[in-house]
């Protein structure tokens, strides 16, 4: 496993040995001297945090933030900035710029990993986010699922998607669809939080593809849940005359005029405890594949995999 790249910025060789023997177990770590050559090195070494001074030559620790996140590649990297004591007031200046967290100097090692870490964690987790729903993304439902793997105790996964969605864009518009995504997320959040309890995740993998895990026994009470208020929600999406007549008018890939009914969400289930399952691709595997069977049913429903390998 890739080791993550800290970049450490500070003209004090003896701060730098410390940052170096503090990080180092853990962490890939490169150093720079100054702010300029902490930019160079920001580009050439592409690490996933930054560590710099406050006070240093050639460029400071607050336009060396500044700089940092006029580049469009790199202002998404967190900075941690340290301080004397005498400078603390120093620091607003840092934060306006654009530090994430700080530390006075003397640090305590201990209190500075806990911070890379979760400072880390968080980073991880807002570029993972799907921006519309702010649910997990696609790294995060793949790491999630290989833990449960690795775990080796029985799991259930739902994938989720909802039919005539693309139709529906293409006559309401892609407002109307984000609302119908949003609106779908708070459906999955409430059934799949209240039924599959604290060890339960769910996420949202793009478009109207969300993904959600819990153990099996609890997975027909969610599915059914989903179903249920989606199918009651879903009509508060059309105009009055196309919720009346229970269709609206869109075209198929080739162009021609067809009906299509009302929005409905299909549900394929995957049971660990009926496949060997070794690695995360068979998951999704499994999952497209019941999924694909649930939508040929044209309406709101889920199928799970019970036959045994």
């Amino acid at each position: 496993m890739r080791k993550q790249k800290i970049l450490t910025v500070d003209d004090d060789p003896d701060i730098q040995d410390v940052l170096a023997l503090t990080l180092s177990e853990s962490y890939e770590v490169v150093q720079a001297a100054n702010g300029k050559e902490g930019l160079l090195m920001t580009r050439q070494k592409n690490p996933d945090m930054i560590i710099c001074d406050y006070m240093m030559p050639v460029m400071n620790g607050a336009e060396f933030v500044k700089a940092l996140k006029k580049d469009i590649l790199l202002r998404h990297l967190p900075v941690i900035m340290l301080t004397g004591k005498g400078e603390v007031k120093d620091m607003v200046y840092g934060i306006e710029a654009g530090a994430d967290d700080y530390l006075i100097k003397p640090f305590e090692p201990d209190e500075l990993l806990a911070r890379i870490k979760m400072i880390l964690r968080r980073t991880v987790r807002s570029l993972d986010a799907n921006p519309l729903t702010h649910l997990p993304g696609n790294t995060s439902v793949m790491e999630e699922l290989q833990q449960r793997i690795d775990k080796g105790r029985p799991f259930a996964v739902g994938y989720a998607d909802l039919d005539k969605f693309k139709i529906y864009n293409d006559q309401y518009g892609f407002e109307k669809g984000d609302d119908i995504i949003r609106s779908t997320a708070r459906i999955l959040i409430k059934h799949v939080q209240e039924k599959g309890g604290h060890e339960a995740f769910l996420g949202h993998i793009g478009g109207d593809d969300f993904v959600f895990i819990a153990e099996a026994s609890l997975m027909d009470s969610i599915c059914q849940g989903i179903i249920e208020e989606f199918d009651q929600t879903a009509p508060e999406f059309y105009n009055e005359e196309d919720r009346k007549r229970g269709y609206i008018i869109g075209k198929d890939r080739q162009g021609n005029e067809i009906k299509v009914g009302l929005l409905s969400v299909s549900i394929g289930v995957v049971n660990s405890t009926t496949h060997h399952i070794t690695h995360v691709a068979q998951i999704s595997e499994i999952g497209a594949e019941l999924k694909k069977f649930a939508k040929s049913m044209d309406k709101s429903n889920y199928v799970r995999n019970q036959r045994k390998e």
